[in-house]
């Protein structure tokens, strides 16, 4: 697919690697439809794209959508906008995710003294796996609709595979994995990819705040000796929708590291 004058809608794109995604796929031209629960960030997001090649604006190139991905009612009504403003859609990514970590159980002396909480996991769950779900329902559709095919690109993690502390951000991670297959199986009559991609440990503010002998650990854990970043994240994400032969996989962006 070639990417300019695409309509590609990204979630999570306010911050982080949802905005790295949202400023290379704009580089090259995509018309982007930006989902995020902070109108500011992406306000800010938008802004950045602008900056860089002056071609997305409000108007025009660049739709801001307020949205909380794990509503149902939220997710209808943001697609329904964007078809609405665009009138086609031709990709999605599925960037949009939390964390909310914690030990399932904490016991000390024989006594349990901590347990993760439902509303941990569930958040988690909502935002992560249902989000995923709502938008990639609603984005197939309008893609179906179209009758132009597209792709879908789902965000999941190295942690699908289980992570100490992660209960709830593993198996919701092993989930969106899980929907790129059959996705993929299900929706390939419709001319629509699905492809995943899991990165493993990525230079965040949440890593910046590290100590510098945690992250002296982290890094030797890493066989490339280093964190992923964030441009290395869109770069894959600008190759998938790139490459129309590409469906039903998982693109393992770890360095390496298996957990």
């Amino acid at each position: 697919m070639d990417i300019k004058d695409k309509v590609i809608v990204i979630t999570g794109a306010g911050r982080g690697l949802g905005r790295a995604i949202a400023l290379a796929l704009g580089a090259q031209g995509a018309t982007l439809a930006l989902l995020d629960i902070n109108r500011a960030d992406l306000e800010a997001t938008a802004a950045m794209v602008r900056s860089q090649n002056d071609q997305c604006d409000q108007d025009s190139q660049c739709g801001l959508f307020v949205c909380n991905v794990a509503s149902e009612a939220e997710v209808e009504a943001a697609f329904a906008a964007i078809k609405g403003r665009f009138g086609v859609l031709h990709g999605l990514i599925n960037c949009a995710g939390i964390l909310r970590d914690g030990m399932l159980i904490k016991v000390k002396e024989g006594a349990l003294v901590e347990k993760m909480t439902l509303a941990q996991w569930q958040s988690v769950i909502d935002v992560n796996l249902t989000g995923t779900f709502l938008c990639g329902r609603e984005g197939a559709a309008l893609m179906a609709q179209g009758g132009q095919g597209g792709v879908i690109i789902n965000i999941s993690s190295i942690a699908r595979a289980g992570n100490i502390g992660q209960s709830n951000y593993a198996a919701s991670k092993a989930g969106v994995a899980s929907l790129v297959v059959t996705w993929a199986r299900e929706l390939a009559r419709h001319g629509i990819r699905v492809m995943g991609i899991a990165p493993g440990v990525f230079a965040t503010e949440m890593t910046a705040a590290m100590k510098p002998e945690a992250m002296a650990r982290m890094q030797q854990a890493i066989p490339v000796g280093t964190l992923g970043e964030a441009q290395q994240l869109a770069d894959t994400v600008s190759f998938i929708v790139a490459n129309d032969y590409l469906s039903g996989r998982m693109i393992e962006l770890d360095g390496g590291l298996r957990l």
